[in-house]
């Protein structure tokens, strides 16, 4: 049974507006990413792969511009295209819908800040209602189990979560928010919000979770940091996973952990993901289907084993070949990726390709399906 498309990113361009020039970094990208899978986007360094991760959240780093395109995001009742709507219902998705693991946790995590308040922030930006409802049920019981003046307490913290739940920003929920005697109540979300913490981290498997939702990011190796940004990442099961390179920055033994977590995370959650990476060994190891970028253009999509089987790029095939092998000779690729400020007007890659043909210059290669499931954007193709 063929898998749905989570998300469908459709003739996408985005520019940088530099003093340099305008930097043409994505050239009509297109790309799907299916329900319930891992899918490797690969390329060497500036291709666009990180740029094309946070378009699909609709966020651009300045001087950056997205042009035109669309992405349509499969939310189960509702298709959404992330480009058409207000930048208020972006922010809902964002964090919750979609979630993105970012490749220096130092710089993701905010120093003066402790690892549970961080965690928490997601708690209580998308998730406050739920939070609210689970105090309220433990209120609940406390009415009911106490006596006395207890009982008249517990119930004064449940009128106030009520009230809460059901208008967060009515006078009296504000007023009782300030006396310290009265915001009491919020003691409640409080501590579910830390129980739910740990257990997350509980579930990233990091030692003594108790203790390490107390600590600052200083405080952490960065093997503990990255399964931080991990869990804040995870906080609301997201529908779409994004690790823009995770493990470059870990050292073999913690980047092979991290990658096990992932997957064992990717099937008990079972969120789709978008792994950026330039490691041709993390997507054998990981990735389910694998997207080729080369200078602004996604050049070849294919099943992980289809595209180390048979590669049909060029630059797939070259990338290959390059990657050192005991006993064989290194063979790099000849020449240097264009100028994105003045790229060729044709295919990208033809003036390091050994198959160059007169039409690659001239005309841009479509993304057409060649196998079931794979596709290639070159002219070979085109025309036998």
């Amino acid at each position: 049974m063929e898998q749905k498309n989570l998300v469908e990113i459709r003739n996408l361009y985005l520019n940088f507006y530099t003093y340099d020039g305008v930097v043409k970094a994505l050239d009509g990208v297109e790309l799907d990413i299916k329900k319930d899978e891992i899918l490797g986007l690969v390329g060497e360094t500036g291709c666009g792969k990180s740029v094309t991760s946070l378009a699909t959240l609709a966020m651009v780093i300045s001087p950056g511009m997205i042009e035109s395109g669309h992405i349509e995001f499969d939310l189960g009742k509702e298709k959404l295209d992330l480009l058409n709507i207000k930048e208020q219902d972006r922010l809902k998705i964002r964090g919750k819908q979609v979630a993105m693991i970012f490749q220096e946790p130092r710089a993701a995590l905010n120093p003066v800040y402790t690892v549970g308040n961080q965690i928490a922030e997601v708690y209580y930006h998308h998730r406050k209602e739920e939070l609210t409802k689970a105090a309220i049920s433990e209120a609940e019981k406390d009415v009911k189990n106490a006596k006395g003046f207890k009982r008249s307490i517990y119930k004064r913290e449940l009128s106030l979560l009520e009230k809460m739940l059901k208008n967060p920003k009515s006078l009296t929920v504000r007023f009782a928010s300030k006396i310290p005697i009265l915001k009491r109540f919020q003691n409640r979300i409080k501590r579910v919000v830390r129980k739910d913490t740990v257990e997350l981290l509980r579930l990233l498997r990091i030692p003594d979770p108790q203790r390490v939702i107390d600590m600052y990011p200083h405080e952490l190796s960065s093997g503990m940091a990255q399964r931080v940004v991990i869990a804040i990442a995870l906080t609301c099961n997201p529908t779409l996973l994004i690790a823009d390179e995770p493990t470059t920055n870990l050292d073999v033994t913690v980047q092979m952990q991290i990658l096990h977590l992932i997957k064992e995370l990717k099937g008990k959650l079972g969120s789709s993901i978008l792994y950026v990476t330039h490691d041709l060994g993390v997507v054998a190891e990981l990735c389910e289907r694998v997207a080729v970028m080369y200078a602004g253009n996604v050049v070849e999509v294919a099943d992980v084993m289809a595209f180390f089987k048979n590669p049909l790029h060029p630059y797939s095939q070259a990338l290959l070949e390059s990657i050192p092998r005991p006993g064989q000779k290194f063979v790099s690729i000849p020449g240097t990726v264009p100028s994105l400020v003045n790229p060729p007007i044709g295919c990208r890659f033809y003036d390091r390709c050994r198959y160059a043909l007169e039409t690659c210059p001239k005309v841009k290669p479509e993304l057409v399906e060649i196998e079931k499931g794979h596709m290639v954007a070159c002219h070979l193709y085109r025309e036998g």
